[in-house]
């Protein structure tokens, strides 16, 4: 970090004991403790190095101040060394991986963890969030994660506790839900809390698109290593596409009502053709959430080319509707429509709409936080509309009305026991090559209540 940060760390250390009039508090020696590269760059690591990983990573590397990548890992040695070299290309300067700071397979991200970092970015598959995220807060790193950050409830369980520790050791956590840093929701949804709308009384929320990559099998692979490369079809890794994609638009909804949804149902499936390359996921989820409030939440997603396509969120109260994604409030008592404006003169690489890009801004925050040394833990949130996504997931793939609690409190473990690559995977082709999704009315997805 720069001479102004270093003494801005010096005088919070010096007010922090004039303060207590003892010795650093637990929190600060836990801070001083994230710092442990020990010099005004900040250092950061990367664990999962496919394409959100990557961009992740060029947002943090675009943060003020000196930023350096110094360790990278993948389970796939290709993945790490390509994105490795591609950095190298991209960011001369910027890069202190070399080879020795290149891992590969499963325990990669240990080995990452065992360097000297300010922040390490988690971005592999969303199933392995919950384990990396305990080791990170574990080894005492600052992190930014991935949304969603985690496929199953009892990884959202381990990652709820693993934050419990972070806040603890006053570690700073970012959540890839980057809506929350765009300023047209930002004052959008502040609007909503300052009551411009009234009482909200639905919700409709969308993310309706086409069917994203898909990984081919090729000779000599096996399973693990198939579903690992194709991760996005394959429940245990992805969550399904409601978790993956749709979080954005449920964590908005979340937002707006300031909490998750009490219950869930709906239904689900496959209409499109499929083969292998596409597992187990569905192609279309359709659902009816229900808030504490008695609100109700409509939300759709679908993997389906031809149809209409949406990628937003409207709220309806009881004095107008708010087009939160369009920045849009109408009144019903016929005053004129609110428009959210970009403040003119923004610098930086702008997102849509106008606002500076909230991609880079999440990054640029939790940066400040961390050179700063200010409270930052966005991982609360991140977890509960990662659940909000699961428990419609739940829902869909059973058929039933579902509650968040019982969801959260005993929905099915997904991950597998032991990670090697000729390892079992939780799901299996059948012997036509395809694999089997969940059927509505007959799929349990909630264990046993306990006696």
């Amino acid at each position: 970090m720069t001479d102004s940060i270093g003494s801005t760390r010096r005088d919070f250390l010096k007010t922090s004991a004039v303060a207590a009039g003892v010795a650093l508090s637990a929190n600060v020696v836990a801070s001083r403790m994230a710092y442990a590269a020990g010099s005004d760059e900040l250092k950061i690591g990367l664990v999962g190095a496919g394409g959100r990983g990557s961009g992740a990573t060029a947002q943090a590397l675009n943060t003020s101040n000196a930023v350096s990548l110094v360790a990278v890992a993948d389970a796939f040695e290709d993945k790490a060394k390509s994105a490795v070299d591609r950095f190298k290309k991209d960011r001369p300067g910027q890069i202190a991986a070399t080879a020795a700071t290149t891992f590969s397979g499963f325990d990669a991200y240990k080995k990452v963890l065992d360097q000297k970092l300010d922040m390490v970015i988690l971005a592999t598959p969303p199933g392995f969030r919950p384990m990396h995220f305990e080791a990170a807060v574990q080894a005492g790193k600052n992190i930014f994660m991935e949304k969603p950050v985690g496929s199953d409830a009892p990884g959202i369980r381990r990652l709820l506790a693993a934050n419990e520790e972070a806040k603890k050791k006053n570690l700073k956590v970012g959540v890839g839900l980057q809506r929350h840093h765009q300023q047209k929701y930002i004052d959008t949804i502040k609007k909503i809390h300052d009551g411009e709308i009234g009482d909200i009384v639905l919700l409709r929320v969308y993310w309706n698109g086409t069917r994203p990559w898909v990984r081919k099998r090729t000779e000599g692979m096996t399973e693990m290593e198939f579903q690992m490369r194709n991760w996005y079809y394959f429940t245990w890794l992805c969550g399904d596409h409601i978790c993956e994609q749709h979080i954005h638009n449920l964590d908005v909804a979340n937002w707006v009502m300031k909490g998750p949804p009490v219950e869930a149902q709906g239904a689900g499936g496959r209409q499109l053709p499929f083969g292998s390359d596409q597992g187990e996921i569905f192609d279309h989820h359709m659902l009816e959430y229900t808030y504490a409030s008695g609100a109700k939440m409509l939300s759709m997603c679908r993997h389906q080319p031809g149809c209409w396509n949406a990628v937003s969120e409207y709220a309806h109260g009881t004095k107008g509707t708010a087009d939160i994604s369009g920045g849009r409030i109408t009144f019903n008592d016929g005053r004129p429509e609110w428009k959210y404006q970009a403040a003119p003169g923004e610098g930086g690489k702008k997102g849509r709409g106008g606002d500076p890009d909230p991609y880079q801004v999440e990054h640029d925050t939790l940066a400040a936080a961390i050179r700063n040394n200010t409270p930052y833990n966005e991982g609360d949130y991140g977890a509960s509309s990662s659940m909000t996504a699961i428990l419609g997931r739940m829902a869909t793939y059973s058929g039933q009305v579902v509650k968040y609690s019982d969801a959260l409190e005993r929905g099915e473990e997904l991950m597998p026991r032991d990670y090697k690559w000729d390892g079992a995977t939780p799901v299996k082709p059948g012997a036509d090559g395809l694999y089997a999704c969940a059927m509505p009315g007959k799929t349990q997805v909630l264990a046993a209540k306990k006696a």
